[in-house]
C-alpha cells in the first residue's frame, strides 16, 4: 500500500505544544468590536483564541507560496493553480494569494469573465440539479487543488445559483489555556510638538499620543489540526490525486509548524516538541523533509491521470483600468 493512501479512519487529528519563541508573553488574535477571544470552560479555567481557524487557513496557504517568484515553492510546482497578471504581463495575484480564491473578483472579472465562462460550461447541468460534490471537485481539481483543501465558494448566481462550494478539509487553530492578561502600554512619541494642540492636535498625528495594550501569558498553548479523510475520499478523485491531495495536507501543516508561527510582531511562536497525532492511532506523521521529497513525484503521478489539466498554470489578464 502506498505510504500516502488514505487511513481508514474520517478524520486525522494532530496538535502540536508552542511555546513564545522569546520571553513568556504573546498578543492573541483580536477581533472588531471584541479583542481577544476569551472565554472560560466550565473548569474555570481561562482561555484565549491565540489563531482562528480562517487565519490558520490563509497561513497554510501561505507556506505553498513563493512571494519573491511570485510561484508556489518548489516543492510544490506542477500543482494547478491561476494566475492573474496585467495587462503588461507582470504578476498582480493568483489562486492562491486571494482570501476567496477562485471565487475572487480579479479571476473571475479577468479577460471579460473568461474563466467565469469556462466554469459556466463545465458546471452547466448543476443549474437544474442538486450540486453534485464530485463533479465540482473534478473541475476545482484542474485549477486550483489547493481549493479542495482549504474550502471554496462560487458565491455566483451564474454558477447553479450560488450553491457551488466545498467545504474546508483542513481545519486548524491555536488556543491557549490557563491565561492571565499581561498589560502593557506606550506612548507613539512627537519630539517636535508634545502638546498637539490647535491645528496640530492628536487627531491629525501630532503630539505624544500614549497608549495601552493587553498582551498574555499561559500555562499552555496548542496548535490543532483536523483533515477530514471522509471529504477527502468522497471526491471520487483517482488514487493517485488523493494520495497527492493527503500528502499536500500534511506538507501544509508541517510547514506551519516549520516556519508559519509568527502570526504578529508581538506573538511569534515556536514548537515545544514533535506534533502528536491523536488519532488513528498508530498513524506516523511523515516529516517536512520527506514530504518535500516525495510530493514531486506525487505530482507527477497525479498528473499522469489527466485529473489536473494539461498545463500547471492556468493565466488570465486583469486590467485595473478598466475594471
Amino acid at each position: 500500500m502506498s505510504r500516502f493512501a488514505l487511513p481508514n479512519a474520517p478524520r486525522l487529528l494532530i496538535q502540536a505544544e508552542l511555546r513564545p519563541i522569546q520571553g513568556t508573553r504573546f498578543q492573541p488574535t483580536g477581533f472588531p468590536d471584541l479583542g481577544a477571544a476569551t472565554y472560560r470552560l466550565p473548569s474555570d479555567k481561562d482561555m484565549v483564541l491565540v489563531e482562528s481557524a480562517q487565519s490558520m487557513a490563509n497561513r497554510m496557504e501561505a507556506v505553498c507560496w513563493d512571494g519573491v517568484a511570485h510561484d508556489l515553492v518548489p516543492a510544490l510546482r506542477g500543482l494547478p493553480w491561476v494566475r492573474v497578471q496585467r495587462p503588461d504581463g507582470s504578476h498582480l495575484t493568483s489562486s492562491v494569494e486571494e482570501a476567496h480564491r477562485l471565487n475572487s473578483p480579479y479571476i473571475l472579472e479577468a479577460e471579460k469573465s473568461k474563466l467565469l465562462t469556462r466554469l459556466k460550461g463545465e458546471l452547466a447541468e448543476l443549474d437544474s440539479a442538486a450540486v453534485d460534490q464530485r463533479q465540482v471537485a473534478r473541475t476545482v481539481a484542474r485549477l486550483d487543488l489547493n481549493s479542495l483543501l482549504h474550502g471554496l465558494f462560487l458565491a455566483r448566481k451564474e454558477l447553479a445559483g450560488g450553491r457551488v462550494r466545498i467545504s474546508r478539509a483542513l481545519s486548524s487553530f491555536v488556543e491557549a489555556e490557563d491565561v492571565r492578561v499581561a498589560p502593557s502600554g506606550g506612548v507613539k512619541n512627537d519630539i517636535l510638538n508634545a502638546k498637539g494642540a490647535g491645528e496640530m492636535g492628536a487627531e491629525k498625528g501630532y503630539g505624544n499620543v500614549p497608549f495601552h495594550r493587553d498582551e498574555y501569558v499561559a500555562g499552555r498553548i496548542v496548535a490543532y489540526f483536523n483533515l477530514d479523510l471522509t471529504q477527502l475520499g468522497s471526491y471520487g478523485l483517482p488514487a493517485a490525486v488523493t494520495e497527492l491531495l493527503f500528502a499536500l495536507a500534511l506538507y501544509k501543516i508541517q510547514a506551519v509548524l516549520r516556519s508559519g508561527l509568527r502570526f504578529r510582531t508581538a506573538c511569534d511562536l515556536d514548537v515545544i516538541d514533535a506534533p502528536t497525532v491523536t488519532r488513528p492511532a498508530g498513524f506516523t506523521l511523515p516529516t517536512l523533509e520527506e514530504l518535500e521529497s516525495a510530493l514531486p513525484g506525487l505530482i507527477a503521478a497525479a498528473r499522469a491521470t489527466d485529473a489536473l489539466g494539461e498545463e500547471p498554470v492556468t493565466v488570465v489578464t486583469f486590467d485595473q483600468g478598466n475594471a
